[in-house]
């Protein structure tokens, strides 16, 4: 009851927030840097799809500009290449975008920008291969980044369903709950981000073990099957998600800080800062999770209970003690996913049902029930999610990434690493 009570202070910390106050109108917005320094006094023109004119803006001194618009849809972008300053050019020589905005939000478009005559600027005749593999160099990198976001919240549904059997709808109710504890203690109270973030792990991990103790324990103990189970948690889900919309509001917000870092240059990847360190951390985490369950106790005891619960409770392990452990670790794990996917993109109330699928995806092509092969496959589902925008568009970014599972699952259903099971 401790751990559900902090959880609900979050919630009215987050509620009272000032930041809430009115939601933000929908558009486009953006912001300019060069080295690390705001880009004053360039063009924007902002159009419809088919070419009707909708505003022109030019950046502030901070770089920043922004472009509301009367209807959600797609957009075309246009930089005005001419009002950069001398010696910065846009990377790739692309400087048109065409984002997509939604209904009350914030669509945020970035040009990446460059010297001019910078080393590995190509010639014009080499200019379309060089771009081509530069693109696919830079995608790959971000496949990478939102495979490992992928993996964390994998990870904690692939250990609940190990040990309990449960595919739990509601897991992606869990990554956005960190995500917005994060944001309440960030932005609602004032903490700094990283202590902000160290809190809501420990509170969505206290929501976890309470989730079990008070509610999916008493299920078991009463007998429920598996199926029904399954459909509860698809409640569960629908009850949490439009909680989280009464709370926060259907607008999107970003953390306090981290937010408009410049990007850095390693080799022909732009990224900023915050996307190495967030990367690193969440292979940290995965591996000392993975080893963990190798080497501890409790990490054996686990194993135990996912290969058959009646052996592991008959040779005197605490069946109901360890799926807590596992309930807890899950949740925790899976609001480090929130926290590190709002720093990527940006926060919403149903953030962590968008990736749902691609949790599921990643899960059920690694093997389900195996920390290492939710890994594995959600690296996969990440990398060909970003590398199919080559050649489709990113609204259908994700049908690639399924048609990579359904094949895989074809030839072996098991999944990557899955253990081949005899039914019957």
């Amino acid at each position: 009851m401790i751990a559900f009570t902090a959880f609900l202070s979050g919630l009215v910390l987050l509620l009272t927030s000032p930041a809430h106050a009115a939601a933000p109108e929908q558009g486009l917005r953006g912001t300019l840097t060069f080295q690390g320094q705001p880009v004053n006094g360039v063009k924007i023109v902002v159009t419809t799809e088919s070419g009707q004119p909708v505003a022109e803006v030019t950046s502030n001194a901070q770089g920043t500009w922004q472009v509301p618009v009367e209807k959600p849809g797609k957009y075309k972008v246009t930089l005005d290449a001419n009002t950069l300053p001398q010696n910065v050019a846009v990377r790739g020589g692309n400087n048109v975008r065409t984002p997509t905005v939604y209904d009350g939000n914030m669509s945020t478009v970035l040009f990446a920008l460059q010297a001019k005559g910078a080393p590995g600027q190509p010639a014009e005749e080499e200019a379309g291969q060089s771009s081509f593999w530069t693109q696919a160099a830079q995608l790959a990198f971000e496949g990478l980044n939102l495979g490992l976001i992928i993996a964390l919240a994998a990870l904690g549904l692939s250990l609940i369903y190990g040990t309990t059997g449960l595919t739990n709808f509601a897991h992606g109710e869990l990554v956005t709950l960190g995500a917005i504890l994060a944001y309440a203690f960030n932005a609602g109270v004032g903490l700094h981000l990283i202590p902000a973030a160290v809190i809501a792990v420990i509170l969505a991990g206290g929501f976890g073990y309470a989730q079990d103790r008070f509610f999916w324990g008493q299920l078991r103990k009463r007998g429920t099957g598996i199926i029904a189970m399954m459909i509860v948690s698809i409640g569960v889900a629908l009850f949490l998600r439009y909680l989280f919309l009464i709370i926060f509001g259907g607008q999107t917000e970003v953390y306090t800080q981290y937010t408009g870092q410049a990007g850095i240059q390693v080799g022909p990847i732009t990224a900023a800062p915050k996307n190495f360190v967030a990367m690193a951390i969440e292979l940290l985490v995965l591996v000392v999770v993975s080893l963990a369950l190798l080497r501890t106790r409790t990490g054996k005891a686990a194993r135990a209970v996912a290969d058959n619960p009646a052996l592991a409770a008959s040779s005197g392990i605490n069946v109901d003690r360890v799926i807590r452990i596992i309930w807890t670790m899950g949740g925790a794990i899976a609001a480090l996913a929130g926290i590190m996917l709002g720093l990527s993109q940006s926060l919403k109330f149903n953030m962590g049902q968008d990736i749902l699928l691609l949790i599921f995806a990643g899960v059920t092509l690694g093997g389900l029930g195996t920390a290492w092969g939710a890994l594995v496959g959600s690296l996969i589902v990440g990398l060909f999610i970003q590398l199919s925008t080559l050649w489709v568009p990113p609204e259908l970014k994700s049908v690639g990434a399924l048609a990579v599972l359904i094949i895989v699952l074809l030839f072996r259903p098991q999944g990557i690493l899955g253990r081949r099971e005899r039914i019957g």
